[in-house]
């Protein structure tokens, strides 16, 4: 399959996942233990999925292959994977018991996204390790049916904005705000995930919508999703995640 980056330049594409140190960090987390039910944001999520029955989905970034499996158990005919992890696909081909999956080794910036292929387009939390939104949002336009929708979920440009992506704490350790600075200044920041450096790249939520509706998408929601009730009290952190917007969620209709 052609690989290209979508600007045509080289970009710097993260890949923290195949590192052994940050990957198992990461699954030990509650959505990579418990999948789809263990995501805060899923109950929101899965409001926002269109019917699957019979469709083509394209899924960028699938991680472990939740999306996908769930497409297949609600009747996708296909549906292809797309991950830059190595360790992320291994996990994701071993949970993963239905024929019409394929998983593809590849960066989100190098598929070549064939006009016309899929009816849905997911990704899940992926989007903010891609430089340019317009350029994904253009050729997702391009590969979708008439009608064809696309569903993403990305970290909130709240949370992305400072690029640290933690608390200001008082002297004892308690949480006194969340920080917002620079908000305007577009592109990478050097995040701490897991206890790890992480490079992302914070865009506005300007930069989201009108990257859509300048493409030719309607935008059919835009969610901020807040944490569960049954989580709050159960998952470590999770009431302050009610302090401050952590992910965005936009579902959009070509």
């Amino acid at each position: 399959m052609e690989s290209r980056p979508l600007d045509g330049g080289d970009w710097m594409k993260e890949n923290r996942y195949d590192d052994q140190v940050f990957f198992q960090k990461y699954s030990q987390m509650s959505r990579s233990q418990q999948g789809l039910e263990g995501a805060g944001e899923w109950q929101t999520l899965r409001r926002l999925l269109p019917d699957f029955n019979g469709k083509r989905v394209l899924d960028l970034g699938c991680g472990y292959g939740w999306h996908c499996i769930y497409a297949a158990e609600h009747g996708a005919s296909s549906v292809t994977g797309l991950d830059i992890s190595e360790k992320m696909l291994a996990v994701a081909h071993k949970k993963t018991h239905y024929p019409q999956v394929q998983y593809l080794h590849m960066a989100v910036e190098d598929f070549d996204y064939p006009a016309e292929r899929y009816d849905v387009v997911l990704s899940s939390l992926a989007l903010h390790y891609v430089a340019s939104f317009e350029e994904v949002a253009r050729r997702v336009y391009r590969c979708l049916t008439p009608g064809g929708v696309f569903v993403f979920s990305v970290e909130h440009p709240v949370f992305t904005a400072y690029g640290s992506q933690d608390w200001y704490y008082d002297g004892q350790g308690n949480i006194l705000h969340f920080p917002v600075d620079h908000y305007f200044l577009e592109g990478q920041r050097e995040a701490v995930f897991l206890g790890e450096k992480v490079l992302k790249y914070h865009k506005t939520l300007t930069t989201y919508l009108e990257g859509l509706l300048s493409t030719g998408f309607v935008i059919n929601h835009v969610v901020e999703p807040q944490p569960p009730a049954e989580m709050l009290d159960t998952v470590a952190g999770m009431r302050d995640e009610l302090r401050r917007p952590m992910m965005l969620l936009v579902r959009a209709q070509k």
